[in-house]
């Protein structure tokens, strides 16, 4: 399965903790933003941004690691418009309290993941066939958008 990781660079180490353990699973990562040194140019935004893009769609998984910058949360948004799944990360219960929860983190796509970082690539793992299985869902218009 390929996955991307999407997160603020406050959170590289969780990111790079995340894919060096899905990656020794045997799933395929998309991209790996952490490699990047912060962008300097706008030549630099205009790369960067065209390979994450890229990355998003060629992934079958998106997890977003809350807390979560700018650019996650449109790399969040590219995953919803392309139909992939969606997991969203949180240490606490911040996506469950009005004041700092988004409408889109409530979506039928998203599934919340809250807890431990180190439960979260088991959790993936344990979903595997869930999370491959709404493509072909999608695929065959068996979810609706209501």
């Amino acid at each position: 399965m390929k996955f991307y990781v999407a997160s603020s660079f406050k959170n590289i180490d969780k990111v790079r903790q995340v894919s060096n353990q899905l990656k020794s699973r045997g799933y395929i990562q998309t991209y790996d933003w952490t490699e990047n040194e912060k962008a300097s140019t706008f030549e630099d935004l205009k790369l960067i941004g065209r390979q994450e893009k890229i990355a998003v769609a060629e992934a079958d998984l998106i997890v977003v690691l809350l807390p979560a910058g700018k650019g996650s949360h449109i790399e969040f948004g590219i995953a919803l418009g392309l139909n992939k799944r969606i997991i969203l990360y949180s240490s606490n219960d911040e996506v469950n309290k009005f004041a700092t929860t988004s409408t889109f983190y409530h979506l039928r796509e998203v599934e919340t993941f809250i807890g431990p970082l180190d439960e979260l690539v088991e959790f993936i793992i344990t979903n595997e066939d869930r999370i491959l299985n709404y493509r072909g869902q999608l695929l065959h218009n068996e979810i609706s958008f209501s």
